[in-house]
């Protein structure tokens, strides 16, 4: 999450100082790339390792990161993420050359084991997934944001920089998406396995668009977040609830652009990685700021290494999908990197770790192939070509070399593949790790099955078969199985229902299991519509509503018999407000199960409509509970 101390800048005196120390920055690296001061005669490697903490009988978000951060010492690479049920690794920069990700996976493997080692003494396990799929809106509150000053600062600058009333999310794949959101906490739903490349300062604009142009089939084959809040959406459906969750933007009647600070960019960049920092600076106002630590003018005038530290701060605010950073090696010299924020966390390391040796390989191999990308692709193209992939995952139609058309498949079999490999031998890479991690990415190609598909495939399936939440968290529990297993992603087996051994429904909130898709009527509709409409849809409850979707009354089968049995032989037509409940009892999303069942039996009720903020947002009938109850007796019977 970049910079830790830093605050609001809160008056002008503030802003104006730390806007002169930050084009200090600027200039100071003008003056450190004219003059070759970058270390450019090596190349290293590196990760971050987000993941998602999880209630073992529950298989729900758990906020226990600070709790486990204590029992784990403060190890120096884990770090604290935006949520507290959030928690990241930082791996350790190596060479690329020889068994480096082997090495990497290694270490990957021990520091997750150390962690969980220490959250299985609190019930609690760590889960590496794109998107929890037993994650919901509910879960990412304030309340639940780690409590630290930056985040804090972060989620205050950005609200206060909101140009319309809510943050929100709208996505369409299977289902559909819409909500508003009081927060940017929003953001916390991603989980991502951040990839550093070291590159020549040099060399750095070239690589960079070569970057640009590889993010398509990496997201492509990679896809591990198509699952919402329950709903099935992108196959990669991080790059569009990143970029929602923080945009403060909002329509106007005009077409000014305005450009979300999670962004993958408008153009190429021609010369360094200043054309980075001045478009950002240029496009994205300050959030963040703090005290500067040194005069980095004066520091390069003599010689010293500056740590460019507002730089880093804004560069921190703005999320671009392949970022520039700036960082001090451990000899003391300046070094440049490119980090590729689009591979998803999991669904398990090996998988990972093959996304990063793939995309490193390529990133090589373009390198040695292709002077100037841009005389290969229109950065349109490739900005249309992120999209897609974010949007069709290993099923994207691609516009490749020279406006070839192709799909994402057969890129990676018949081109990308053999890039990669040369690449990888280039940096003379182990031939072992290149067969098994190239061997992976093949193998998903082949079987044309990554995360994303895997996912939707198995949740669909159990959502024929069970309750949503229970859907959920089964394809939850079987993640983790594999995980714990090694097996790499498109090896896994379709689960079945009796893979689903831990599911317990005593936690569940109404928003959880409640029916979103609603039949109502308006109170001047007349009755004949609600009995046709509950004789077709076969229901027994039809909320009432009005133009704006507040709830206004209730109609139920029970009403309808009455009225037809008294009124037999009256031709009268009747409309809704005349015979509708005016004040139905009612429940909150928030409310826990248990709540909503004990409302309905002593007010030996059969419904209750879920509302929020006086706007009817769902339904919980006898139905609903008659569906859990049912599963669970059929699960746990006695032989």
């Amino acid at each position: 999450m970049g910079e830790q101390k830093v605050k609001i800048v809160k008056d002008q005196k503030q802003m104006q100082k730390f806007m002169k120390s930050l084009l200090d920055d600027v200039r100071a690296m003008e003056t450190m790339l004219e003059q070759n001061w970058f270390e450019n005669d090596i190349v290293r490697i590196g990760a971050e390792q987000e993941m998602v903490l999880v209630h073992k009988n529950t298989y729900k978000p758990a906020c226990v990161a600070m709790e486990a951060l204590e029992k784990l010492d403060h190890h120096p690479w884990i770090t604290t993420e935006l949520a507290k049920f959030n928690l990241e690794i930082n791996l350790d920069p190596r060479e690329f050359t020889g068994k480096c990700f082997s090495d990497m996976q290694n270490e990957n493997a021990i520091k997750l084991n150390i962690i969980q080692n220490v959250l299985s003494e609190m019930d609690v396990s760590l889960v590496l997934t794109g998107i929890l799929p037993t994650l919901r809106q509910h879960h990412l509150t304030m309340d639940n944001l780690t409590p630290k000053d930056r985040y804090f600062a972060l989620m205050q600058a950005l609200t206060d920089n909101m140009m319309g009333n809510n943050f929100g999310v709208r996505l369409e794949g299977l289902d559909e998406l819409n909500l508003k959101h009081d927060s940017p906490l929003l953001e916390a739903s991603n989980t991502s396995f951040q990839v550093h490349l070291q590159v020549p300062s040099h060399d750095f604009a070239r690589q960079y668009n070569i970057a640009q142009a590889l993010t398509a089939p990496l997201i492509a084959i990679g896809a591990n977040s198509p699952i919402v809040f329950g709903k099935r959406l992108w196959h990669e459906s991080r790059i569009a609830l990143f970029q929602q969750a923080l945009d403060t933007r909002t329509s106007h009647d005009h077409m000014r652009e305005r450009s979300p600070r999670v962004t993958f960019g408008k153009s190429w960049i021609n010369e360094s990685p200043l054309d980075v920092y001045k478009e950002d600076i240029t496009r994205f106002r300050v959030l963040l700021g703090d005290e500067p630590m040194e005069d980095s003018l004066d520091m390069v005038k003599n010689g010293k290494v500056p740590k460019l530290r507002s730089l880093l701060i804004h560069n921190s605010t703005v999320y671009r999908w392949n970022r520039p950073c700036y960082g001090i090696s451990d000899n003391g010299k300046p070094h440049l990197r490119i980090e590729s924020r689009v591979i998803p966390s999991g669904p398990t390391v090996t998988d990972e770790i093959a996304n990063a040796c793939f995309w490193l390989g390529m990133m090589s191999g373009m390198t040695d192939t292709e002077k100037d990308i841009r005389t290969k692709m229109s950065f349109d193209d490739v900005s249309d070509n992120f999209l897609k992939a974010a949007k069709f995952g290993i099923d994207s139609k691609f516009t490749w070399y020279n406006d070839t058309k192709t799909n994402a498949v057969d890129l990676v079999k018949n081109e990308l593949l053999d890039l990669a490999r040369h690449g990888l031998r280039i940096k003379k890479v182990d031939e072992g790790d290149i067969d098994l991690y190239l061997g992976i990415i093949e193998e998903r190609a082949k079987r044309h099955m990554n995360g994303s598909r895997w996912l939707l495939r198995a949740y669909t399936d159990l959502k024929s078969k069970a309750p949503e939440d229970e859907a959920a968290a089964a394809i939850t529990e079987v993640i983790m199985q594999n995980q714990i297993s090694g097996k790499c992603v498109h090896e896994w087996e379709m689960p079945s229902e009796d893979m689903i051994t831990g599911y317990r429904p005593n936690h569940l909130h109404v928003s959880e299991f409640m029916t979103t898709d609603i039949f109502t009527v308006h109170e001047n509709d007349i009755i004949d519509l609600v009995t046709e409409m509950m004789d077709w849809k076969d229901i027994r409850f039809v909320p009432v509503e009005d133009n704006h979707g507040k709830l206004v009354g209730l109609i139920t089968t029970r009403m309808i018999i009455q009225f037809y049995l008294r009124n037999k032989n009256n031709k009268k037509q009747v409309i809704v407000k005349e015979m509708m409940i005016s004040d139905p009892i009612t429940i909150e999303p928030t409310a826990n199960i248990v709540d909503a069942l004990t409302k309905m039996q002593e007010n030996k009720i059969g419904c209750l409509p879920v509302v929020q903020n006086n706007e009817l947002i769902g339904i919980v009938t006898e139905g609903d509970f008659l569906r859990i109850t049912s599963r669970l007796l059929r699960k746990f019977k006695v032989n």
